[in-house]
């Protein structure tokens, strides 16, 4: 990202989000704006293109903590009247070499290295280290999601992603020049992409006119994207999700980012998994969980029941005489893989079920049941806790 960038452009209004803005507020105005101008779903509408190029471009610069506040900053200490040319105001320029100020010299107070050097050296003479425009840069990280079936959160799956973005243009691989003719160095800036002008007591240095920072010039253009060497582009990637990931859970897939620019690394990718819900089962961390009905008798008399298991075989699980309904029982090693190999726990809650049509021996047995009860109130105890209160 060139000075001159954040100095013209407003990152912040390109996303319709106040300066003050919080991360997730960026991040939600953001997948709001790129759902509706991405062009798979504006096909043939430049101007929906350019757009969700402008806004991609803003939240690359705004996601990253770090480059915001260089952002931040460039656009506080130029966009405040911190900066004045000679005839605009002030005394009439600076009294002293900038390149002391921003660049690497013992003037500096922005600690090793001179952060304000590398923010500003697209600017001013002196400032930087070696220049920020031929230095090679990380491509930006980039965010999309992806939805699992309830089986494969558990055990992992490979998906497949289409992302779309800027990159190389695939026609001129990213010269510019027309198929055919290579770019030549500017005889403007020498291929520096930067000139500079003496203002008197300091100089400026800014993007070369001849070749707008590059430091190359295209004679014949690519007819792809205009000299620019960069254009939209999709492409298919492979992901492998790991198994036992959670609804919502943000898995990181190392440099399958976007592209580095001038020999830069490829960012990262971030997935955001979507887990779609089971009719049977459920998630609570680490275990599966599953509500099966028992009957009176198995819950009175204990019973050893078959439930149901995510990977198809079932369990057998002990129900001890008087269960009531509602207990949970465990079934160990039976739940999602954990990171360390193992799994979770297949948690088991019975639900007694109350019998709807009786035939005459059925109710006759629950009849002489009743009768053989009738001494035992199993309110008793609650309408005696009640009156004491």
């Amino acid at each position: 990202m060139s000075t001159r960038d954040f100095l013209e452009k407003d990152y912040y209004k390109a996303l319709n989000v106040s300066k003050t803005a919080t991360a997730d507020e960026i991040k939600k105005s953001y997948r709001k704006l790129a759902r509706k101008y991405h062009p798979d779903a504006n096909k043939g509408d430049p101007k929906a293109e350019e757009r969700f190029k402008e806004i991609s471009e803003a939240y690359n610069t705004l996601s990253d903590p770090k480059r915001r506040k260089e952002y931040d900053d460039a656009r506080s200490l130029f966009g405040s009247g911190g900066y004045r040319p000679p005839g605009q105001g002030g005394a009439g320029g600076f009294p002293f070499d900038l390149g002391d100020l921003f660049g690497s010299g013992t003037g500096t107070t922005t600690g090793s290295g001179g952060l304000l050097g590398d923010l500003l050296g697209g600017m001013f003479g002196g400032g930087g280290r070696g220049g920020t425009q031929t230095r090679p840069r990380r491509g930006a990280d980039v965010e999309t999601e992806a939805t699992l079936s309830f089986h494969d959160a558990i055990d992992g799956t490979t998906v497949s992603l289409r992302l779309t973005g800027e990159g190389a243009c695939p026609t001129c691989h990213g010269t510019g020049a027309k198929s055919g003719t290579v770019p030549r160095v500017c005889p403007n800036c020498q291929g520096t992409g930067q000139t500079s002008r003496n203002l008197g007591s300091y100089a400026l240095s800014e993007p070369c006119r001849e070749c707008r920072g590059r430091g190359l010039v295209v004679d014949d253009p690519c007819p792809a994207c205009s000299g620019s060497g960069r254009a939209m582009s999709s492409r298919t990637i492979q992901a492998r999700i790991p198994a036992g990931v959670s609804d919502g859970q943000r898995i990181r897939l190392r440099g399958k980012g976007a592209p580095g620019e001038r020999g830069g690394p490829a960012g990262d990718l971030y997935v955001r998994v979507h887990v779609t819900a089971h009719p049977i089962f459920g998630r609570s961390g680490d275990n599966l969980t599953v509500s099966v009905p028992v009957t009176f008798t198995e819950a009175a008399l204990g019973a050893e029941i078959k439930v149901p298991s995510l990977r198809g075989v079932p369990v057998s699980v002990r129900i001890p005489a008087g269960t009531p309904s509602g207990r949970t029982f465990r079934a160990r090693g039976k739940g999602a893989r954990r990171k360390d190999g193992t799994n979770g726990d297949l948690l088991v809650t019975v639900n007694v079920q109350v019998p709807q049509n009786l035939n005459g021996t059925a109710r006759q047995a629950l009849e002489s049941f009743r009768d053989a009860t009738a001494g035992e109130d199993p309110r008793e105890d609650l309408l005696r806790r009640a009156r004491q209160t």
